[in-house]
């Protein structure tokens, strides 16, 4: 009897003492700085004035305004590298017309794992004419395109935050054209 309870408190000893161990091991001394914020479709309400001056930069100078169907016009505001070695494109998308536009399922793509998680702007490529490489919309493990997802009908109007994320292209690119179906292509200077 003694030996059984012997064992039982060993056993409780060497598994209170391996969650400890998992725990610390996962603690850093010092948050790290240079890890990516990841990009929501949500702007973030109130914010640090850093999040602020980029803010009025985005929206102070476009980087390129697209025409696309039904009177709908994508204003590119960022076009950004993060330390995380993504390019994040983030605007608005606005319908111009007097009617509602409905957004194309073009928009979205023709890659099956895209196509599967609904509307989106899956379709976006980069394109690099100096390295001659394409890139497209990042997916995560699951397939979702890493964009803004659930856009169908714009009221007239009415506009809406969009993101996309791309895998960067290396720092000797300075600029790609831009493409999403449906929509003019456009240069975008990277920063």
């Amino acid at each position: 009897m003694n030996v059984r309870y012997a064992r039982r408190g060993l056993t409780t000893f060497v598994v209170a003492s391996l969650a400890l161990f998992v725990a610390g091991c996962g603690a850093e001394e010092k948050p790290g700085t240079d890890k990516p914020v990841p990009a929501t479709a949500v702007p973030h309400q109130g914010g640090s004035a850093t999040q602020g001056s980029q803010a009025s930069e985005e929206s102070a100078q476009p980087l390129a305004v697209l025409k696309g169907q039904e009177g709908l016009e994508l204003t590119v505001t960022l076009a950004a590298r993060d330390a995380g070695g993504f390019l994040t494109v983030k605007g608005t998308l606005k319908n111009t017309s007097s009617g509602s536009a409905v957004l194309s399922g073009q928009v979205r793509g023709n890659e099956t794992e895209v196509i599967k998680h609904g509307n989106s702007l899956g379709g976006a490529t980069l394109v690099d004419s100096v390295a001659k490489k394409r890139y497209y919309v990042l997916r995560d493990t699951e397939g979702r395109p890493l964009t803004t997802t659930g856009l169908s009908i714009l009221p007239a109007g009415e506009t809406a935050a969009v993101f996309m994320q791309f895998p960067a292209p290396p720092a000797s690119t300075t600029e790609v054209s831009f493409q999403l179906p449906t929509f003019e292509p456009a240069t975008l200077k990277l920063s």
